[in-house]
């Protein structure tokens, strides 16, 4: 491919400097174009802007009409301007320093005889290439911004995917609790009405973390505190009824993951509906459900002033509800523990607040 002949516009009211200027730099591979004013100069430059062929351009200071500084003030507010190389015959520093200010790539002091051409060649050729990485430098933001706005668009994209997900699944999930609820109504056999409502609080406890990263700002986090409230209120309104009136939630505003959340909420399921079963049996009593934190770690309770270990085991019982503690426990590799001290019964767990990693927890367990 061809290379174009680059094009400076020589700018200088002297036409017997502007001929040297010619003929010094066409050997040096460019096209010259003079303009003898500053209004010449702006002229041929607005005109450029549509035809694109002016590469870079050399403005000589005093001048008739419009001096250089006036000139190259300008030529900066012309949208897409060429680079400018300021050139006079003045040894004044503060002319260069405000040029370079007004805008101009480079300065340079120009001689009568021409002797300044080689400078005035080399100068261009940086101008050229300094304009050839600014360019370059505003594309590559521009492609950046354009990628940040790509990102920033596929991310709510994705959110509001994501927050529909969440409000189909949890209303999906709770019409199979009301379901369940219709069908444990209906039930003849305690056995299964038992076995139904228990199921209804297992969906409906997983239920609440979608309807909650629904309305959420964080979709990648759940209120502990307010998922608790919203569970133990469904509890409250479940088949047991007024044997649920002395249930109380006290939590500390915690953050946690949806699905440790969902573990969470399983646990608190299965331990409160076994102390309503178990716990009070000629009525009810009150249950408590309790949530802290201690640094990383937190400590889950749930508590009843019932009979406690005088509890007689139910024949019919399955065992189901403690192996889906059990499970769930594992899963937020929480300890469960049964407090000693206490005469009705209190269950605690301690878990992390974020999964330990697993090479930390390796280490840990090597050492």
């Amino acid at each position: 491919m061809t290379q174009r002949t680059p094009t400076l516009l020589y700018i200088d009211d002297d036409d017997a400097l502007a001929r040297l200027v010619d003929r010094g730099l066409t050997r040096r591979g460019y096209k010259v174009v003079h303009a003898a004013s500053g209004e010449e100069g702006l002229e041929r430059i607005r005109n450029a802007a549509v035809q694109g062929c002016i590469d870079v351009v050399a403005l000589d200071q005093y001048m008739p009409g419009l001096d250089g500084l006036d000139t190259l003030e300008q030529i900066m507010a012309i949208p897409d301007a060429p680079p400018v190389v300021f050139v006079t015959a003045s040894q004044d520093s503060s002319i260069a320093v405000t040029a370079l200010k007004a805008g101009a790539a480079d300065y340079l002091v120009k001689d009568v005889k021409g002797d300044f051409i080689p400078l005035l060649h080399v100068a261009a050729e940086g101008a050229l290439r300094q304009a050839e990485l600014q360019r370059a430098r505003e594309e590559a933001e521009a492609e950046i911004h354009a990628s940040r706005d790509r990102y920033a668009a596929l991310a709510a994209e994705r959110e509001l995917l994501l927050r529909e997900v969440n409000h189909r699944v949890g209303n999906s999930l709770q019409i199979i609790a009301s379901l369940l609820h219709l069908q444990a109504s209906s039930a003849a056999q305690d056995e299964v009405k038992a076995a139904l409502t228990n199921a209804m609080g297992r969906v409906a406890a997983v239920a609440q973390v979608h309807r909650r990263l629904y309305t959420s700002q964080d979709l990648k986090s759940v209120m502990l505190n307010q998922y608790l409230d919203s569970l133990l209120e469904d509890l409250r309104r479940s088949a047991e009824g007024n044997r649920m009136s002395r249930l109380t939630v006290r939590a500390e505003p915690i953050e946690i993951d949806p699905d440790r959340a969902v573990a969470v909420g399983i646990i608190v399921n299965e331990l409160v509906m076994n102390a309503v079963k178990y716990a009070y049996p000629d009525g009810a009593g009150p249950i408590h459900v309790e949530l802290t934190s201690k640094g990383e770690d937190l400590v889950l309770s749930i508590t009843d002033d019932g009979v406690g270990d005088a509890v007689k085991a139910d024949p019919r019982s399955t065992g189901m509800g403690q192996r889906i503690v059990a499970a769930m426990a594992s899963k937020l590799d929480a300890t469960v523990e049964r407090d000693p001290n206490h005469s009705g019964t209190r269950i605690i767990l301690r878990f992390r607040r974020t999964p330990e990693a697993p090479g930390k927890a390796n280490t840990a367990a090597a050492g």
